[in-house]
């Protein structure tokens, strides 16, 4: 990874198995996550409930798959953009959920939102009960 590009580093094992790496590189701006399935029990075995269609351009960056028995990602959940002063936000795509970003809600209930990432913020997808926690790491200058 180029240490120059900004990145979100998982910060449980929940996360890093969704994501399969130690390190996700936001290597296109905005950069786009969202819900690739989802998964549930079903007379008493984990099945995938549903897919990403395919066929057409993806429309994230970054898929995570819903192992959670409810809902915490969404199938557009946020984005990470960068503002001409070189800032960092992220902005919630309308999720169902919502995203936490330092304790600070924002987004759910299908409305969007708007909330700055600094070093170091701590991004929760969904739900407080969510497992999916991440750190928004900025390169060293």
């Amino acid at each position: 990874m180029d240490s120059a590009t900004p990145h979100l580093k998982p910060l449980n094992d929940i996360a890093r198995s969704a994501v399969q790496r130690d390190t996700v590189p936001i290597d296109r701006l905005p950069f786009r996550v969202g819900r690739e399935s989802r998964v549930g029990l079903v007379d008493g075995a984990y099945q995938t409930l549903e897919r990403r269609k395919g066929g057409g351009a993806p429309n994230n960056d970054l898929y995570l798959i819903d192992r959670g028995e409810k809902l915490n990602v969404s199938r557009e959940h946020f984005q990470i953009e960068k503002s001409a002063d070189g800032s960092f936000s992220l902005f919630d795509r309308g999720s169902a959920c919502g995203t936490h970003v330092d304790d600070v809600f924002v987004g759910g209930h299908d409305r969007p939102g708007r909330l700055p990432l600094k070093h170091g913020s701590r991004i929760q997808v969904g739900t407080r009960h969510s497992p999916y926690l991440f750190e928004f790491v900025l390169p060293a200058v």
